[in-house]
């Protein structure tokens, strides 16, 4: 093939492709992606989002005549995209850009250009279930309780794993239980203290930390995991069923499969897909089955 052909061909398949990259994701260095992104299709149309409200102006000026909007940077990032293609024929595809990467992962997206170029190519799409806490998309893993306090006081930081790690466990020595009270009976068993309150539409929460191994981003149900404080003899444990997988029911750990659910906590603190909001109970929990088209 000769080069103009080639380029032709790049060109062509590129269309109704669009790129928004969030610079304050990746350590704020999105600029060797922006240059291999040039380099391999011709004119990309792209976008370096100012804010949320840029992000939405964006997408929403090229909606008509867009068919795949990638989001470039973390699952906040991701989140806001999704925000605007929520129920629509519209398709989310992804190159991780964050600290932990947790939706990405979930959804088989690499760092490396070449893979996505070759997936929107190909164009193979799949509808996937997000939910919503109080009407507010998440559609990964979003929580209260000692991680949704992790995430405040880890916005402080300059993010990456090792803070995460710092923050948390400066956190757990400190943090007292939140109190959860369900609505409806037949939870009532569940009322207490709990460290932390999870709802999972995926299996983790990033850098391979996964909260709720039996969650399915496709089966209208989150898992709604309930962690009650544990000693610190119980915290290897813990550390080492999470990161292979083997999170499951014990004395400490506690996985209710939902579609829609109503609750108490005594805390304003969440943070959704990773990022931190203040969200005042009562809590409505709402699974929004096959509402999202992914590139696969």
């Amino acid at each position: 093939m000769l080069p103009n052909q080639e380029a032709f061909f790049i060109f062509v398949t590129m269309e109704k492709v669009a790129f928004i990259i969030n610079p304050f994701s990746a350590k704020k260095n999105y600029q060797p992606f922006l240059n291999e992104l040039k380099k391999k299709v011709e004119n990309p149309l792209y976008y370096i989002s100012e804010s949320i409200q840029g992000t939405d102006e964006f997408i929403q000026k090229h909606f008509s005549d867009t068919d795949i909007f990638v989001a470039i940077g973390g699952d906040g990032t991701i989140s806001t995209v999704a925000q605007n293609l929520i129920n629509t024929e519209k398709i989310l595809a992804i190159f991780p850009a964050g600290s932990g990467n947790g939706f990405s992962n979930e959804t088989q997206f690499s760092k490396n250009l070449d893979e996505l170029l070759e997936k929107l190519n190909q164009r193979k799409s799949r509808k996937i279930d997000t939910f919503t806490v109080n009407g507010r998309l998440s559609i990964n893993v979003s929580g209260t309780g000692f991680d949704g306090k992790v995430v405040k006081e880890f916005e402080k930081t300059s993010r990456g794993f090792k803070n995460y790690i710092k923050v948390s466990l400066k956190t757990f020595f400190s943090y007292k239980p939140i109190k959860l009270k369900f609505f409806d009976e037949k939870y009532q068993k569940y009322n207490g203290k709990y460290l932390m309150i999870n709802i999972a539409n995926t299996r983790q929460f990033g850098n391979n930390a996964y909260i709720a191994p039996m969650a399915s981003k496709s089966d209208g149900l989150v898992d709604m995991v309930l962690v009650k404080k544990f000693p610190l003899t119980y915290s290897a444990l813990f550390a080492f069923r999470m990161f292979t997988k083997k999170l499951k029911d014990d004395d400490y750990v506690t996985y209710l499969p939902v579609s829609e659910i109503e609750f108490r906590v005594n805390t304003k603190n969440w943070h959704l897909d990773g990022e931190f909001n203040k969200i005042k109970s009562p809590i409505h929990i709402k699974v929004q089955p096959s509402s999202l088209t992914i590139l696969i």
